[in-house]
């Protein structure tokens, strides 16, 4: 089976569809007999097709990019195949808001509010992530198709989004975890590395096996250059979970995708009411509605505006 159009909402059925898969992909697993759960993905390419669609600046691309991993992780954790995950930080540095908003079947989609917004260097000479977000919250919002969206809101930590999600799942959750996510830029702006881990404990995990995991995440130092010593989403869980009998349970192909349509931005437009359509016909000018997530504008003539008006009425 090839992944591409339709095929990509799939899993890997055998190992040789996923040698064969050259893509973003995600992986889950289970370790220390079910004691610990996992998840880890590449995001090199998603996050690079995010950042040409959206034109960031290297920091924002950074930002942009550990937010839109985070939440492809934190969406395979959904329980329904139409469930939806956003994660909403707003922050009072000069990017003011990014949003990522992911769904089980492994498509994610984001923007920034400020995509052009630029911060020096760190302390340590990498991209300011934390700077350029600022102090702010952090909203998570589930879709499970209730009546009311689940939706949870926390203070910021650090802007690092790893630190602030793993956060979150301590303090909205109660599930100890620990969460890893990195962006490396090439010299020209691209993006050269991207992905993460996920690494979570179960109400019922000994002692011995925490102090153990302890131990060998202090260890890891960074996401990024295991990417870039070319480990892949099972040999980041081998590196933090090897010796607790790591079993990966699913693989899924990963890939940024909105969902925008013009039927479906016809239907927004729809939904503003006869009096502003007419007021839009009268000046007889074209009309443009733009989608955040893929950058991406629908233009309207004075003619097609009427005729969806009044085949909205029929």
């Amino acid at each position: 089976m090839k992944y591409g159009g339709k095929n990509e909402e799939q899993r890997f059925e055998t190992e040789e569809n996923m040698k064969e898969y050259t893509g973003d992909y995600m992986v889950r697993a289970t370790a220390a007999d079910a004691q610990i759960r996992a998840f880890a993905v590449t995001s090199k390419e998603l996050v690079e097709e995010a950042r040409a669609a959206h034109n960031t600046s290297p920091v924002v691309t950074a930002a942009l990019g550990r937010l839109m991993t985070g939440a492809l992780m934190m969406g395979s954790m959904l329980k329904g195949e139409k469930d939806v995950l956003t994660l909403q930080i707003r922050g009072a540095g000069p990017v003011h808001g990014i949003t990522a908003t992911a769904d089980a079947a492994g498509h994610v989609k984001g923007y920034a509010d400020n995509p052009s917004a630029m911060m020096p260097p760190n302390g340590a000479g990498k991209l300011d992530v934390g700077g350029v977000i600022g102090a702010g919250v952090l909203h998570v919002m589930k879709d499970m198709g209730l009546k009311e969206p689940y939706a949870s809101t926390v203070t910021l930590q650090t802007g690092e989004i790893a630190d602030d999600l793993t956060y979150y799942f301590a303090a909205s959750e109660q599930i100890p975890s620990v969460v890893a996510l990195g962006v490396l830029m090439n010299r020209d702006n691209t993006v050269r590395q991207a992905g993460g881990f996920i690494v979570q404990l179960m109400p019922f995990t000994s002692e011995d096996v925490i102090s153990q995991l302890e131990e060998k995440l202090a260890k890891i130092t960074s996401v990024t250059e295991l990417l870039e010593a070319g480990k892949t989403p099972e040999e980041l869980l081998e590196t933090v979970l090897g010796e607790f009998g790591l079993e990966i349970t699913d693989r899924t192909p990963v890939s940024f995708r909105c969902d925008c349509s013009r039927e479906r931005v016809e239907k927004v437009l729809l939904s503003l009411g006869e009096k502003e359509l007419r007021e839009m016909i009268s000046e007889g000018k074209e009309v443009e509605l733009h989608c955040h997530f893929c950058n991406r504008n629908y233009s309207f003539s004075a003619e097609e505006v009427e005729h969806l008006m009044k085949a909205g009425r029929a």
